[in-house]
């Protein structure tokens, strides 16, 4: 694999000349051992970094093609202002179920235009109509049911996404204390064949209301009405609706929608 491994003027001594051989090393390296420490190395370099300094770099170090995905969640306009903006144009991979809320349409179309994104929309190649006429509802149909829907409705498509944009590294949102599956999410991490960037992995709601407020920048609009966490509306719940906030997806048989698990 081919990349650049060419550091930004006035990094800091932690990305030392010795630290980009180490790069250099680990996006080529053969050793599972030797990857992992290079890794490691990379990453603690990262962990001092402000957000926008991790894309920068990463978009230095990493190869392309850079990807962004977004589900146009809640707090979904902070990545998605934040990558454009120093990489203007990146590929924003949405991925369609046809059950998102109405609202999240238009969610998608406000920032689209307001932010100017390059945006790639990607489906399961059979309609949302199609797989109820064969499956049912499978949402319905226990946690089973809910893994096959999110391979044939995410998943499957996700992939198809990466591969038609031709993506090695993917820009991903994902922070620590959103879930305790994302508890110990890394700045950088290698996934299959490509690399997964976290450039607010630490942020925390915080980080992010200031972010929003600072750009002026919107929540998604079923914020407001309790809905901190945001997927399809047919396993989707707003706080009024559950006794514990691990039900407000999936009817708390899992986390996860799917994405991030590939």
């Amino acid at each position: 694999m081919r990349t650049s491994v060419t550091l930004c003027a006035g990094y800091d001594g932690v990305m030392s000349m010795g630290l980009k051989a180490r790069v250099a090393r680990w996006l080529g390296a053969a050793d599972e051992s030797a990857d992992a420490r290079a890794l490691a190395d990379i990453n603690r370099g990262f962990v001092s970094l402000s957000a926008q300094k991790r894309i920068e770099q990463a978009a230095e170090l990493l190869p392309a093609e850079h990807v962004l995905t977004s589900s146009f969640g809640a707090q979904a306009a902070v990545m998605l202002h934040l990558t454009n903006t120093v990489i203007p144009r990146i590929p924003v991979i949405l991925i369609d179920t046809g059950y998102l809320f109405p609202e999240t349409y238009r969610f998608i179309d406000e920032l689209t235009s307001r932010l100017d994104l390059n945006l790639k929309v990607f489906r399961s190649d059979a309609s949302p109509a199609w797989q109820e006429s064969r499956f049912g509802k499978l949402w319905d149909q226990g946690l089973n049911g809910i893994e096959k829907y999110n391979r044939l409705n995410k998943r499957e498509p996700l992939e198809v996404a990466m591969s038609a944009l031709g993506a090695e590294t993917w820009f991903a949102g994902l922070r620590r204390d959103q879930a305790e599956t994302r508890a110990h999410i890394a700045p950088i991490e290698h996934k299959g064949r490509r690399y997964k960037v976290h450039p607010i992995f630490d942020w925390t709601d915080r980080d992010v209301g200031r972010y929003l407020a600072e750009h002026q920048l919107p929540y998604h609009p079923l914020w407001e009405k309790g809905y901190p966490s945001i997927g399809d509306w047919h396993t989707t719940r707003s706080l009024a609706e559950v006794e514990r906030v691990e039900d407000l997806r999936f009817f708390g048989l899992k986390r996860e929608c799917g994405l991030h698990e590939t």
